[in-house]
Parts: structure tokens; C-alpha cells; sequence
């Protein structure tokens, strides 16, 4: 079964192209990508347990920590589609993955969850304590995101890496978008999805 951001992301993938996900987990969103898409998709992914689940779905998996880079498994323009979905704040390198990302692809695809979010800024004023949600259900210390960010600071490394953003959607926790939300996603948006690609110039 899908999540809902992974719902949102198969609406911007079109049929018969090539797809790269990058921490594929089981390998749900490949699969579904696969059987309604007719997609070629490939996975990279850690974790033992997961690159099992994703081979018995029969997806192409490859066991690899992404902090490497994927330079070893891909050449330029590989894929149409680089996905990433709630895996990029986990990331040693993020802004050195963005670039590896539509090196090997034409467009990349990410949801992150998004800590400028009203609850998680009342928490550290109120609290003085790293928050605790359901977008970012984790204590500080046993939590496997080391580089949190805000919609802010996403759209300002794209502007900086001279990445183009195509598409963006900010929801909430229930991930509806109402009109206030879109108003003021950095504050309102609990996860973040954006689809972009690189400026020509930075080719």
C-alpha cells in the first residue's frame, strides 16, 4: 500500500519511462509505478530486510548507501525520473545528492517532511525541545533525520544549485491543501513534494 505522498508523486510520472528510486525501502512505489505506469524502474536501497522485500516484488535493486553517490551504478541521463520520498533529510551529503540526481536523470521528484511548520516552531518556542509530530514522529536522539529543512531552505539550494522547480505541493497532516495553506506553505505545510530540473545553463 502507498502513502500518500507516494500517491501524489505516481501523478506526475508518465507511462513507459525509466525510473530511479532512491531509497526504495520495500519497494512499494516501484512496483505500483510497474504494474499502472508500465515504468522500467530501478531501486537502491540499505537495508537488508528492505532490498529482500523489493527483490521478491521482483524489482532491480541495489543494496548501496546513497552518501556514496551514484556514480558507480549510473551515467548521465540515465533515467526520466529520480524519486526520493522522505529520505533526503536522512542524507549525510542532500545537496550533493540533489546534483547526482539530475546528473543521472532529467527530472528529480522529492517529499520531505518540512520543519517550518507551525507545531514544530511552538514546541522549540514553548518547549525549548526538538518536536516530536506526526510528520516527525522521532525523540532527537534515536531519529535517523540529520538534516532537517524548511520549504525555505529547499527552494534557496535549488536557486543556489541552479535547479528549476516544475512542480510543488505542500500539505498538511492529513495531506489535503487547502487555500490558507497555499497561502503560507512554510508555515502551514507539514510535508513538501517538488518536482524540478536543471537550469540549461548549469547543464
Amino acid at each position: 500500500m502507498l502513502r500518500p505522498d507516494q500517491e501524489m508523486i505516481c501523478h506526475w510520472i508518465q507511462p513507459g519511462t525509466r525510473i530511479l528510486d532512491l531509497g526504495c525501502g520495500d519497494g512499494s512505489l516501484l512496483r505500483h509505478l510497474m504494474d499502472h505506469h508500465n515504468v522500467e524502474g530501478y531501486g537502491l536501497e540499505l537495508d537488508d530486510s528492505k532490498v529482500l522485500s523489493s527483490l521478491k516484488s521482483g524489482i532491480n535493486v541495489i543494496q548501496s548507501d546513497l552518501d556514496h553517490g551514484l556514480s558507480d551504478y549510473f551515467d548521465d541521463d540515465s533515467f526520466d525520473y529520480v524519486i526520493m520520498s522522505l529520505t533526503l533529510q536522512a542524507m549525510n551529503f542532500p545537496d550533493q545528492l540533489l546534483e547526482e540526481m539530475l546528473r543521472v536523470g532529467k527530472q528529480g521528484i522529492i517529499t520531505f517532511p518540512n520543519f517550518g511548520h507551525w507545531r514544530n516552531r511552538l514546541q522549540l518556542l514553548l518547549g525549548g525541545k526538538m518536536p516530536v509530530t506526526k510528520t516527525l514522529p522521532d525523540t532527537w536522539y534515536n531519529t535517523s533525520n540529520i538534516h532537517l529543512c524548511t520549504v525555505n531552505d529547499f527552494e534557496a539550494l535549488c536557486m543556489q544549485k541552479g535547479i528549476r522547480i516544475l512542480e510543488r505541493t505542500v500539505v498538511d497532516h492529513q495531506h489535503r491543501q487547502p487555500a490558507l495553506l497555499k497561502l503560507a506553505p512554510n508555515l502551514l505545510g507539514e510535508t513538501a513534494i517538488y518536482r524540478f530540473e536543471r537550469l540549461p545553463y548549469h547543464q
